[in-house]
């Protein structure tokens, strides 16, 4: 039995990688604007309450394409719904979904370091931010910002990384006080929960960090998990500044990790990874629901064919079932 709900989930209108979102990307470029009402409403009906949109536009070696009105690329001509945006935040909006707004990718999403400490990078950045945030910042549905390039912790935080956050948050707020920030970073097996790890987590200007579990990626190690969110837990105590989230992991590999496509993992895998989390953490968000999970009847279908299963043994699994 699962010890509490998933509070959220990561949501995109494409996924990155072609390789990983092989079974759900289709349906994502063919999806009309009621089918993804239909995907949000789904989220909402599990009682989730926060979505965090992993781009607002989304870079590659080759080509870009932007998402909304006024993005500094393209918006892809091969997608159906042509207005995802207003979509979005109108439907968050009518069932009470708290959105965490992406603040990328603005340079190939490969290259998450190049991003983070370029200047043309960040500057297409901000002015997004500013669009973005003239456009639906009124918006009830308008929770925060999201930094999606990810940095992978190797003991600590390079330093480099604290200085982008700090230069982001310091943007966000000119444009909204009130609206937290939210980074992920991932490799938290190599955390050094030591005191230069509180130093630094003070220094760090962001509300909310959800430490990427690492379960899905190696396809196991989740009776660890709630070993390194304890860990985390005394460290982010101390600092007194970060919220301390989850970002579960719900997928597995097709094949070799990164070039092959995602799939939903075995529930028992997923039930633990949220329980070990769930301990310790004051959020739990999944990476992510879209693609991995999937009522049988819904009228949005996406993903592999097992995204059925996980969802119908997850609402089993459920302390309390959704109405």
């Amino acid at each position: 039995m699962l010890h509490r709900p998933i509070d959220g989930t990561w949501f995109e209108f494409y996924h990155h990688s072609q390789a990983e979102g092989a079974y759900w990307n289709p349906a994502c470029r063919a999806f009309t604007e009621e089918q993804w009402r239909q995907k949000l409403q789904e989220i909402r009906a599990l009682g989730m309450e926060y979505v965090v949109l992993m781009c607002t536009s989304l870079a590659w070696e080759d080509r870009a394409e932007s998402y909304f009105d006024g993005g500094p690329y393209p918006f892809p001509e091969d997608m159906v719904c042509k207005n995802p945006m207003p979509t979005l935040f109108d439907e968050c909006a009518k069932l009470g979904l708290k959105v965490f707004v992406s603040c990328g990718f603005y340079g190939d999403w490969t290259r998450a370091t190049d991003n983070m400490r370029s200047d043309a990078v960040r500057r297409r950045a901000f002015a997004a931010m500013e669009r973005l945030y003239g456009d639906f910042g009124g918006s009830p549905a308008f929770y925060g910002w999201y930094l999606p390039d990810e940095v992978q912790i190797d003991g600590g935080f390079p330093e480099f990384f604290i200085d982008y956050v700090n230069d982001y948050r310091a943007k966000a707020r000119s444009l909204a006080p009130d609206k937290p920030l939210l980074v992920a970073p991932y490799w938290i097996t190599t955390a050094r929960t030591d005191e230069a790890y509180v130093r630094q987590l003070e220094r760090m200007d962001c509300e909310i960090i959800a430490y990427q579990d690492g379960v899905g990626i190696r396809n196991g190690g989740q009776e660890q998990a709630a070993d390194y969110y304890a860990a985390l837990r005394r460290v982010h105590d101390r600092a007194g500044r970060s919220a301390l989230w989850a970002d579960v992991e719900m997928f597995r590999f097709e094949g070799k990790a990164y070039q092959s496509a995602l799939l939903p993992g075995d529930i028992e895998r997923i039930e633990a990874q949220l329980n070990a989390a769930s301990a310790y953490v004051d959020k739990v968000l999944i990476y992510q629901y879209q693609g991995l999970m999937c009522p049988p009847d819904s009228l949005a279908p996406c993903g592999h064919a097992d995204a059925a299963r996980l969802y119908s043994a997850y609402v089993s699994r459920l302390p309390r079932r959704p109405a």
